[in-house]
């Protein structure tokens, strides 16, 4: 997720990369009966977000909670995770919000949060993998700073990945997994080396899942990799102080679009912006 360098795209499309002009928003059509009647998000399921505390994360919960799921969320920013929470217990009361403090890079707080979730409400229906940082920094230097972004962009998808499909599979009701990505993963933009490679191996990761779990025959779990773009998050150098630029979306708008396409099925949801 990268501010824009014009007002318009000037590549054509492709699966990656559709073909679109200046969308500076995004408002959903209203839901239809099967949208309502979807298999995995719809009421009384259950939805765990990670890097839930602010941005992306947080929308997502929230919308989430709108649909009538129960929601668990993890960050390690834990009063923001807390505030979070008495958000989403205001939607849907507290006995369907559970608020995990979680390190995504430590496994064995990853453990423990499966644990919670499956000992509150024994399922997970949606898996939204989606805690991540983005400190900046050269090709060659800042080692520590490699091996920070490394272990939870990379390494924390892995150990939440690891930990909950296999239970994920056992269950007998669909589910599914939402990694997100960043474009800055595909198009490689200059400037930001560490994260670009985590968000690349990232992507070749949610590949990856999304063939075996196709391979295997109860076919019950589906992959989806989310790829933002421009979105108005801290992330990007979003403050109380600033207006949202007039080409950013708001991460309730990128989170509603990838919800849209998710109930469709699809693999791959790049969600546009103005960047070229």
């Amino acid at each position: 997720m990268v501010p824009p360098k014009s007002n318009h795209s000037s590549r054509n499309g492709s699966p990656l990369r559709p073909a679109f002009a200046g969308t500076a928003s995004y408002t959903p059509d209203t839901m239809s009966v099967a949208d309502e009647l979807h298999p995995v998000i719809h009421a009384g399921r259950v939805a765990l977000i990670t890097g839930a505390a602010s941005g992306i994360g947080r929308a997502a919960a929230i919308e989430f909670a709108k649909l009538g799921l129960k929601v668990a969320i993890a960050d390690v920013t834990e009063d923001k995770l807390a505030e979070v929470g008495k958000t989403l217990a205001a939607i849907i009361g507290d006995a369907n919000v559970l608020v995990v403090p979680t390190d995504v890079s430590k496994l064995d707080q990853v453990v423990r949060l499966r644990d919670r979730v499956y000992e509150a409400w024994g399922e997970v229906a949606v898996l939204m993998n989606n805690a991540g940082i983005g400190p900046k920094g050269t090709s060659w230097e800042g080692i520590d700073n490699w091996h920070k972004i490394f272990d939870v962009n990379l390494f924390g998808v892995v150990n939440v990945q690891h930990t909950f499909v296999p239970s994920m599979l056992h269950q007998e009701n669909p589910a599914m997994v939402i990694t997100t990505g960043s474009k800055q993963g595909i198009t490689n933009p200059p400037g930001n080396a560490a994260y670009n490679a985590s968000k690349a191996a990232v992507k070749s990761l949610t590949e990856g899942l999304a063939h075996e779990l196709r391979e295997r025959a109860n076919g019950n779990v589906t992959a989806h990799l989310f790829i933002p773009g421009w979105t108005y998050t801290t992330l990007t150098g979003a403050s109380a102080a600033a207006a949202k630029p007039a080409g950013a979306w708001s991460a309730e708008e990128t989170v509603l679009y990838m919800l849209d396409k998710v109930r469709l099925g699809e693999f791959y949801v790049l969600v546009p912006d103005n960047e070229t």
